[in-house]
């Protein structure tokens, strides 16, 4: 593949046979005077009284290649790695320009360029390494620097040849050119190159071959391969829901998730819980009565009933609102975990022991909060539609927060305590229709 020398590896490429039918069709005898190539902005060129016989090669424009632009994206591994190198595919556009002060000379130049061209319209690979070959120590000084440092394109080498091929413009369109060049027209001709690869320089890391396709038997040493079943319905297991057996749109400490899914089945099988934010996991064994197709979680009540040893699931500081990851871990046999799917679950604060304080320079607002609010986490408090933070509190966690503002509405207000994206619940939704829970509501002096 080529590297990002291989815009300027295009160009000198073809101003270097531009130079050598110059040479090889004796122009400069026919127009009478030295002709010069070049590849510069329209603008650097002289013109006028002492405009000198000129085939100006200029690259207006690059643009993604549309048929390889898409051919390969940049993917990562789970650690975030770069796994493949996408190539980039671009399409060089030129104006070939021909100057000159007399008449006809122009034109002959435009004519002798649009002939080598036309018969050549593929840079080979053999004329790409003559023009772009290491020059020798002896010579190699004599040559500009940018010139020396194309030789290390490797264009010579990329999947795709360079392609040569004539654009017509018209009138419009050439205007349009020659305007943002802010240079005198010349008579012109467009050409595409393509397609010019760039490969990625940046490392990438590969997977090791595979040397089974499933579990090898012991017996005879070699793998069972892949597993096949006369099903549209994949075998493995699966989370098609976890919903609050409540009803309501969160779970809280204490109640029971309904999971229901496919080939919840097993020797051991465990709901896995990663907080979202933290990253922290929490497993949990099924209630007794579930089968393959779901089972009943029941999150530990605060405050626990029996022993909760700290930093186990039945301990109530293990938890915190917010949103959770969940994911059912089976184990069959000698055979790995089986992970299904990840479901989204909220745990939703559980507010109640209201207080209220009235004093300058406001109005408090005390409650206890379960799980316990950690001090890492968002917290708000809105008392009708006033919102409020948290009163500061020792890390790292509490299980009782104070709010202080000279905002809150007087009267009856209905309560909510946000805890990252985690809302406590006001709405009950075990009635129909649903109503506010009335022990969510404090009295503001």
């Amino acid at each position: 593949m080529s590297n990002a020398l291989a815009l300027g590896a295009v160009t000198a490429v073809l101003k270097d046979l531009l130079d050598n039918a110059i040479v090889d069709h004796s122009v400069s005898a026919a127009i009478g005077g030295t002709v010069t190539v070049s590849a510069l902005p329209p603008d650097r060129i002289e013109t006028g009284d002492n405009e000198a016989p000129r085939l100006n090669l200029f690259l207006y424009q690059v643009a993604p290649n549309a048929a390889l632009r898409n051919s390969d994206l940049p993917t990562y591994d789970g650690r975030g790695r770069r796994a493949a190198k996408p190539v980039l595919a671009l399409d060089l556009h030129y104006l070939l320009s021909a100057y000159s002060a007399q008449d006809f000379q122009a034109e002959i130049l435009l004519g002798y360029a649009m002939q080598l061209l036309h018969e050549r319209p593929i840079l080979t690979r053999e004329a790409i390494r003559a023009t772009l070959a290491a020059p020798s120590p002896v010579d190699g000084g004599i040559l500009p620097p940018a010139l020396n440092a194309l030789s290390a394109a490797r264009l010579a080498d990329q999947m795709e040849t360079v392609k040569l091929t004539p654009l017509s413009m018209n009138t419009e369109e050439l205007s349009k050119l020659w305007t943002a060049f802010q240079a005198k027209y010349r008579p012109s001709v467009a050409y595409v190159a393509t397609v010019v690869l760039i490969e990625s320089e940046l490392p990438a890391v590969a997977a090791l071959p595979v040397l089974s396709r499933g579990a090898v038997d012991p017996l005879t040493g070699k793998d069972r391969g892949v597993v096949v079943q006369a099903s549209l319905i994949p075998p493995y297991p699966a989370v098609f829901s976890a919903a609050p057996a409540s009803g309501q749109s969160a779970v809280r400490m204490g109640e029971l998730l309904a999971i229901t899914g496919r080939a919840l089945e097993g020797d051991t099988v465990l709901a896995r819980f990663t907080h979202v934010r933290s990253g922290d996991t929490i497993d949990l064994t099924p209630e007794p009565g579930g089968d393959a197709n779901g089972f009943a979680v029941r999150i530990p009540p605060d405050p626990p009933v029996g022993p909760a040893p700290p930093g186990s699931p039945l301990d109530p500081a293990s938890w915190q609102a917010g949103v959770y990851a969940l994911a059912v871990v089976i184990q069959v046999g000698g055979e790995s975990d089986r992970v299904t799917n990840a479901f989204p679950v909220v745990l939703a604060p559980r507010i109640s022991n209201f207080a209220t304080a009235s004093g300058p320079p406001g109005v408090t607002v005390t409650m206890s909060v379960s799980p316990p609010a950690r001090s890492t986490q968002s917290i708000r408090l809105l008392v009708g539609s006033v919102e409020a933070g948290p009163v500061p509190f020792a890390p790292p966690a509490a299980a009782s927060l104070s709010f202080l503002s000279a905002s809150f509405p007087a009267g009856a207000q209905w309560l909510r305590l946000r805890v990252d994206e985690a809302e406590s619940l006001l709405v009950d939704r075990t009635v129909n229709p649903p109503v506010f829970d009335t022990t969510q509501q404090v009295n503001v002096p």
